[in-house]
Formats: C-alpha cells, structure tokens, sequence
C-alpha cells in the first residue's frame, strides 16, 4: 500500500495514491501475523488517521481504503474496537465517517454473514443500525392478493418444467404483453425468474443463461433496460453485492447496454444517493470495466489473429511452392519429357496448397471480423464516456451553487472546516453536529461533542465531483482518444467551472488547456 500526502499550508490536502494488489494485502497480513507486538498498533494507528481525515481523502482512495479494511478485518476475525467509533451513528446519514463505516460493514457482510458480523460489533451495538438489512430478496408476488401473483405462478411453473426460451417467450407474448403490456411483463419475468435464481450466485447464472432470450426479446431499447434494472435493484433492495453481479451478467449476456446502465445510476432515486452509498458507484464502475474489458480483449485477440493470419500466409506460400515445384518437375522417358511426380502425390500438394488458402482466407475474414468488433466497442465506449459526462454534468449543474459575479469559485466547505483537519495524527477528529445531531462522550472526565457541519447538498456535490475526478483519473487511458468530442459536446460552453476542474484534474491536464 502506498500512500502520498501533501501538506498545503496550516490545511491538510489528501492525494493519495492508494495501490492495492494481492501482493500487498498478503504482505500487510503476514507482517500483522509475524510482529504481533508491533505492527498491528501502526496499522491501526494508521487506519485511524485515516477515519478521522476520511472527509478529505480523494473518492477513488477512500474506496479502496473500504475495500481493504474490510479485506483485512476478515482476515483477524472481523475484530476491530468499534465503540471508538460508534458516535457515527448519530451524525448525519451523509457525514463521510459514517458512511464510511456503514460501507465497511456491508462488505463485512458480503466476506460472512450477517450473524457473524452483528456478533462482531456487539461491543458497539448502536451500529447495528448502519448494518445491511438482514433479508436478502424482496419478491413482490408472495400472496395471492398480489397483482400478478397468478402469472408469476404459471411462469414459474413453466421454468420449473424444463420449457424452452422460445416457448415462454410465445407464452408471454400471449398471456402478459397483449393483456397488461410490455411494462408489467419485465416486472412479472424479473421478479418470478430473480426469485428462482435467489438460492445462490450459482442457481442465479443459471436462470440468466437459460432464459437471457426471453428478457432480451423483452428489453430490445435503452427504455426497457432500465425498468429491468430497476426491477433487478427493487428485488435485491436489501442486498448491493446480488444487484451488482445480476447487472454486470446481464451486461456480459447483452441483455442491457453500459448506456442504459448510465442512465438508471442517474435516474432520481439513484442520484439521491451518491454521498451515502457506494451502491451506484458500484454498479457504474463494474459497467465501465467490462466495456473496457471487452476491448482489452478483443485488441488481445486481434494480436493473436495477426500473429495467425502471418503463419497461415506462410504456410499457404509454402505449400503453393512445393505444389508448383513438384508439377513443373519433368523427367525424360524415351526421349520425351513427362512428369516426374505421380499423379496422385500431386493431387495431395494440389489439397495441401487449398486447404492451406483456405486456412489463410478464414484467418483474414477472423481479423477483419474482430476488427469491426473492436471499432464497434471503441464505437459504443466514446458514447459510453459522453453519456456518462453529460449525466454528470446535468446533475452538478443543477446543484452547485452559482459561481459569483466576479468569477470566484463557490466554496463547499468553508475554511475553518478545512482549518480543523490539521490536528495531530494522534488525536481522534471531533466533529460537531447541528440540532438533533449531536452525542457527548466522556473522555477523560471531559464532554466531547462529535459534529459535522457540512451541509448535505454542499456534502452531494463534494462526494459527486470527487467521484467525477476519480474516474477520470481511473480511466483517462480511454477518455483521452474522445476528448476532442468531449470538449464539444460536454466541456464547453455554459458548463460549471468546478466540474470542468473535477475532470481536468482526474486527466492531469490544466484547465487552461482549451
């Protein structure tokens, strides 16, 4: 783990470059194994400077400090002293310091059970507020009463006995679409085959790549993809890790696009909750890494099929030569010249030599097959990239405040907030909470009163442009090539100063530079 901070001024600014392979975390765990004495207290002294600053620590390094606490704590036993830290519960639902430790828990949960990681904070009972609900899936179509509970029913029945894709679909047709249209049926195929799938990941792949063709017939615009991912979100309301791995298969089934994934993440309901969930994030993230995948892949393959298209060029050359050798060879007999390879070792060069064109022909169709496969995905991921800035500067142009007449940058958080960041690295923070939101502890014999003073909109913006500039940073290899078209169609104009400077900054590229 490698972490760089720079100190500007009596403030404390956090960038830092957070690495964490297997390797590291290995390294970190063995080393906490071999010098019990020693480094665990530097580990915890280091993961509490950390919580203590987590308001200014970059976006992209504070999901990869939550991924690896939560890694490391299911390496000792999910132990952690979490009473110092149970005053989170009483700031706000937005304040980085509780959400930061509800994202811990819940990834606790996903590395366990829910028992074991309750059990794990019994020290801190007051958390179990922060825990993910205990259920895991909401079927909407559980009592008779429910609209749609007798096709649910006769759907699951029809999955039960073995009928093909082309049956259901037809049955469908017939039964749902034509009588309660297409809208209902997403609901009704969604929830009924979600809920057959929900015994485990295993039995959830399985129902997607046997009946991918019925959602698909069902989802054929961006439109209905997202009433299908909102459908997946509603089933698995109560639990992020199912929602994610059903989009993300669906997503490698071409069931739904990356564009549509962009629009559900925000959609309303979803933009709502981008200062206190990771859930959106999430599932945004796992679609720009399969779309970038897909092209890794394909220019990884494109490498082999050149390599490929070389050899069988070879071969072909070679075996037309050695077909063409052999039949201008000429021997004499009785004073005439006759051919000297008998006919049918000359058929078998003659086979050799077409099979080996054809093997070259087929090579060279695969490449230029693979070639428009590639320029599709590098297609679909610039659209990918201006759709996804678009979005974001939608909805940070309606909730930043206005730059002043002057051209002075709106500030989100005032200086004394900043100012009281720089305290020493042993101290725990003291946050201070408005109104309601407010806890005293007893410390050494004294009243400490947690707060957090930042509002939730100026909180909103700071976690959204943070999340801006860290997936420019995270994937600037492939914003890069589509800047020209960013710049035109997102980036210029009227657009917010501040968003501009997210983006620029994540792409290291001054924002003069225009």
């Amino acid at each position: 783990m490698r972490m760089e901070f720079a100190y500007v001024g009596s403030a404390v600014s956090w960038q830092a470059g957070v690495v964490l392979h297997d390797n590291h975390i290995k390294l970190i765990t063995d080393s906490l194994t071999a010098l019990p004495g020693a480094f665990p207290a530097v580990v915890a002294g280091a993961v509490r400077s950390l919580f203590n600053r987590i308001g200014d620590l970059d976006m992209e390094c504070r999901t990869r400090l939550i991924l690896w606490f939560s890694h490391h704590l299911s390496n000792f036993q999910y132990f952690w002293p979490w009473e110092e830290w149970a005053h989170v519960k009483d700031l706000p639902i937005w304040a980085p310091q509780r959400v930061f430790v509800q994202e811990v828990l819940e990834r606790e949960v996903r590395l366990s059970y829910w028992d074991k990681i309750k059990q794990s904070i019994e020290n801190a009972p007051e958390l179990e507020e922060l825990l993910p609900p205990k259920s895991v899936s909401s079927f909407k179509y559980n009592s008779e009463e429910d609209h749609g509970y007798t096709l649910s029913k006769e759907f699951r029945e029809m999955v039960r006995g073995r009928k093909t894709a082309g049956e259901i679909t037809s049955w469908v047709e017939e039964n749902i679409i034509q009588i309660h249209g297409s809208k209902f049926a997403i609901e009704v195929v969604i929830q009924t085959l979600l809920d057959i799938g929900s015994k485990s990941f295993t039995h959830l792949i399985t129902v997607l790549e046997r009946y991918g063709q019925v959602i698909a017939k069902l989802c054929t615009d961006q439109n209905m993809q997202v009433l299908l991912i909102d459908e997946v979100s509603s089933h698995w309301k109560n639990n992020t890790q199912m929602t994610a791995i059903a989009i993300d298969r669906m997503m490698g089934y071409r069931i739904i696009s990356n564009l549509a994934i962009v629009s559900w993440v925000f959609s309303l309901s979803n933009i709502e909750q981008f200062h206190v969930s990771d859930r959106p994030w999430e599932i945004l993230r796992n679609a720009i890494n399969k779309t970038y995948n897909r092209i890794a892949d394909l220019r990884k393959e494109i490498q082999t099929l050149k390599k490929s298209v070389l050899l069988a060029e070879d071969v072909a050359v070679k075996a037309l030569k050695e077909f063409e050798a052999a039949e201008t060879r000429l021997e004499v007999v009785d004073g005439q010249p006759v051919q000297a390879e008998k006919p049918g070792r000359l058929k078998r060069l003659k086979g050799y030599a077409e099979k080996a064109k054809d093997d070259e022909i087929a090579a060279r169709e695969a490449l230029e097959a693979k070639d428009a496969l590639l320029a599709r995905a590098l297609e679909e991921n610039k659209s990918l990239f201006v759709s996804l800035y678009k979005s974001f500067a939608n909805v940070l142009t309606e909730r930043l405040p206005p730059v002043s007449a002057d051209g002075a940058f709106p500030k989100l958080r005032d200086e004394e907030d900043i100012d009281s960041m720089a305290i020493d690295l042993e101290e725990p923070s003291t946050m201070e909470m408005d109104h309601d939101n407010r806890r005293k502890d007893d410390r050494n014999g004294e009243k400490v009163t947690h707060r957090y003073s930042i509002k939730e909109q100026d909180q909103w913006c700071l976690c959204t442009l943070g999340y801006v500039k860290a997936f420019s940073r995270q994937y600037a290899t492939e914003v890069w090539p589509h800047l020209e078209t960013l710049e035109a169609e997102v980036f210029g104009g009227d657009i917010h100063p501040l968003f501009r400077k997210a983006v620029f900054a994540g792409l290291c590229r001054s924002t003069t530079e225009m």
